[in-house]
């Protein structure tokens, strides 16, 4: 049986959206991946585009509430927090969590400048947020990583 995972950050439209792609995509055997927002929001076109740009089509995604997953008692092996500390702390304690993580990445939704810049700022954080759940993936899973 697949370990549940869930991507907590605060709108649900960037920076969990990935790392749910991501982990599907590279430890899906092992993984079923989800994310959810404390303050769902609206997901971000730019992170549309640059996960486009990777192969990855998470336009037809929905943001969700992290409050509904709680409230539903879905139990999860790991919670991992993607936004700053200060929001992670406003993310509920999930029952039966075997382990929570906090992953700090910078919020595409806070870049400035034009398309392009910020796009290319986007770019950064997904690559990064990628090579951090293949990192994990290789600690936590039996089976090597294959990319």
């Amino acid at each position: 049986m697949k370990q549940k995972v869930l991507f907590v950050c605060i709108h649900n439209s960037a920076r969990s959206q990935m790392a749910e792609a991501f982990l599907n995509q590279t430890c899906g055997d092992q993984f079923e991946a989800h994310s959810a927002g404390i303050e769902p929001g609206k997901l971000n076109p730019i992170v549309v585009e640059a996960m486009q740009e990777i192969g990855i089509d998470i336009s037809g995604n929905q943001v969700k509430a992290v409050f509904d997953y709680f409230k539903s008692g879905k139990i999860f092996s790991h919670v991992i927090t993607v936004c700053d500390e200060a929001s992670a702390e406003r993310c509920p304690i999930f029952p039966g969590v075997t382990q929570r993580l906090h992953w700090s990445f910078p919020d595409p939704s806070s870049f400035k400048g034009t398309h392009e810049e910020r796009l290319a700022g986007t770019r950064t954080v997904r690559d990064t947020i990628k090579a951090k759940v293949e990192a994990w993936c290789e600690e936590v899973c039996a089976e090597p990583v294959v990319a």
